[in-house]
């Protein structure tokens, strides 16, 4: 198959989709691989590594995805590559269709093989290749947080350990999976006092057993966020529904109730967030105020760091990108359930409850197009 790695265009956005070792690995397996000039140096890796590995390089975004069949990116394509994406061409990538309608059908318009990242399900319900950057965005969630409680940056002016004699700050999570896991982790490591809140019973048990003694479980409702966000000097926003849409845990009205310079760092944005008053920011311009209330709603989070980034990503998605690039995609997907849930868009139809629900669009049986 014949793979193109084109460099990432979001704002601040240094990842890239594969390392010199994906590439060396791809080639192993009698496929070619085209990587456009530059798109590692964000990440560390040059043009002459990935030439070493056996990659051509190539000098635009147009030649990649002019001669490539699948195309393996980070973030979803932005505005200016929709006219670049070839019918029945193959996009392995993050996508987030439910927090984009125009995305979602410049997809479907431009007949593009859709398989996102954080829909690649296992039988346990695990994300795979969302985990990794889940586990970057969850710790970084604190160290940004921490960062915009500073009194220059719009927050309270509290150091979030605290000192002796002085109490830390309160840190609320909303979410025990792996983005809210890693941030209490993160927060508590730093001595703040942290509760973190989950609609699962079973996982509060869980977080309860393995969280210091610094971080407290609570049931995840209307109430008990109400009572907590006043307490909270940093609130991070965790929830997931894959392939959905995040709901509103914390609604324009209940602002009111949190103490001025407050911060909330909205992980969730990515999915349409789950704080009502965050819209995406950019790492260029990543906060803003509402009723005293900063607010940091980053889309591509891990993009800060792209190194760890990368390695983590490549580490988790090679596996399937070999799979699909030595079956192809219908194979690929037909033999494996966890490839299947991937399919977002395909033949100009959408296959995923969750994305046909946020825009009222019809859902279409999967099997059928792989038939």
């Amino acid at each position: 198959m014949i793979i193109g790695v084109p460099k990432e265009i979001k704002n601040n956005e240094n990842r890239v989709a594969l390392t010199p070792a994906g590439v060396a690995e791809l080639k192993k397996h009698g496929h070619t691989v085209y990587v456009q000039a530059t798109a590692g140096v964000g990440s560390g890796f040059t043009d002459a590594e990935y030439t070493v590995a056996g990659a051509t390089v190539l000098s635009t975004i147009e030649e990649v995805y002019g001669i490539a069949e699948m195309i393996i990116k980070v973030k979803e394509p932005i505005e200016q590559e929709y006219k670049l994406i070839k019918k029945d061409q193959l996009l392995f990538t993050y996508f987030h269709f439910a927090s984009s309608e125009p995305l979602t059908h410049a997809m479907i318009e431009r007949g593009a093989v859709c398989l996102a990242y954080e829909t690649v399900e296992k039988n346990d319900r695990s994300l795979p290749l969302l985990v990794p950057m889940s586990e970057v965005a969850g710790r970084m969630a604190i160290q940004e947080g921490a960062k915009y409680l500073e009194k220059p940056s719009g927050g309270k002016g509290i150091l979030l350990g605290g000192v002796p004699g002085v109490p830390p700050a309160k840190v609320l999570v909303l979410g025990g999976g792996i983005v809210g896991t890693q941030a209490a982790k993160m927060a508590a490591g730093l001595g703040a006092r942290v509760v973190i809140m989950d609609v699962s019973l079973p996982r509060l048990r869980h977080l309860s057993d393995i969280m210091p003694p610094n971080v407290t479980t609570i049931m995840s409702n209307h109430y008990n966020i109400r009572e907590a966000i006043a307490e909270a000097d940093l609130v991070v926003g965790a929830v997931l529904i894959p392939g959905a849409k995040a709901p509103h845990l914390i609604t324009r009205d209940m602002l009111k109730l949190m103490r001025p310079g407050t911060v909330v760092v909205d992980v969730a944005v990515d999915q349409g967030g789950c704080i009502e008053t965050c819209t995406p920011t950019t790492h260029e311009n990543p906060t803003f105020i509402i009723d005293e209330i900063v607010h940091y709603c980053v889309a591509n989070m891990p993009g800060a760091v792209p190194y760890t980034s990368t390695l983590a990503l490549t580490n988790a998605t090679l596996p399937y990108a070999v799979q699909l690039a030595n079956k192809g995609w219908k194979k690929a997907c037909s033999e494996n359930e966890e490839l299947k849930k991937g399919l977002n868009v395909a033949n100009g139809k959408i296959v995923y409850k969750g994305v046909a629900d946020a825009w009222g669009l019809e859902l279409n049986e999967v099997e059928d197009i792989l038939a």
